[in-house]
């Protein structure tokens, strides 16, 4: 069956070999991909088959970049930023040799290998805060456009919170003390302004989120379970990508 865009499936050594023992690297973001469809998921790093390529955030990465400069700025002089100051937060970022490690998810962040599963779980973390008992704050920057009011209560944040209880659940087996609360830091860019005059201008707010990491641990059990099943296991109820995939085999008559 000849193709009609150049798809590549992922090289055969990326993928898990249920006979192998090299620890298998599962990532925060298909800890992700397995909550939302263990099919999407088992299709990618079973069969090879990942979902279509999507472009890059390139002005989320901007405000990111820009926000981990500004917070290292106090964190090399033990001061506690602005944002926090005025949030009555009682810290400071927090100033360790790994910081720049744990932040690159290309260098796999924060990681630890799970004994009973032999998996890698590994997260890149936005920021690392400390606060007046010694408890690690993990935080997450999101930068957004909205005129609505931020809420971690819209559905699809849900994703986020369980983002950032992984990060919680990675720096707990690391042996540090992690406060149950996380923050996120919003950038949200304006766009009620009278012009552009070529500067976006951002608004910053702080959101707290209380999180709960018990999930994590069993989550791993069952996404080692499927990964090591051979056969491909249902879609995810909300999967819009299986959906797409349904919908055309039944337009064109194919199984």
């Amino acid at each position: 069956m000849s193709s009609l865009f150049p798809y590549k499936t992922k090289a055969s050594h990326t993928l898990f070999d249920p006979g192998s023992h090299r620890p298998f690297r599962i990532s925060r973001s298909r800890i992700d991909r397995w909550l939302e469809c263990p099919r999407c998921f088992y299709l990618e790093w079973r069969r090879g088959v990942g979902r279509p390529s999507m472009p890059g955030f390139s002005l989320n990465n901007a405000v990111d970049a820009l926000l981990k400069k500004e917070f290292d700025i106090h964190r090399a002089r033990g001061t506690a930023h602005p944002l926090m100051q005025a949030y009555g937060l009682d810290a400071v970022p927090f100033d360790h040799a790994q910081i720049d490690a744990w932040r690159d998810a290309l260098r796999r962040g924060v990681t630890y290998l799970h004994p009973p599963t032999n998996l890698l779980i590994t997260g890149g973390i936005d920021d690392v805060w400390k606060n007046a008992t010694g408890e690690l704050i993990v935080v997450d920057y999101k930068a957004t456009a909205t005129s609505q009011q931020i809420s971690l209560d819209d559905g699809y944040k849900s994703g986020y919170k369980k983002q950032v209880e992984v990060y919680q659940w990675l720096l707990r087996q690391n042996g540090f003390p992690v406060s149950p609360v996380a923050y996120f830091v919003f950038v949200n860019g304006q766009t009620d302004r009278e012009a552009f005059d070529g500067k976006l201008e951002f608004d910053i707010q702080l959101i707290s989120h209380t999180g709960d990491d018990r999930w994590v641990e069993p989550a791993i059990y069952q996404i080692h379970e499927c990964l090591m099943n051979d056969n491909i296991p249902a879609a995810g109820n909300i999967c819009e990508y299986c959906g797409y995939r349904a919908a055309a085999a039944q337009a064109t008559g194919e199984k």
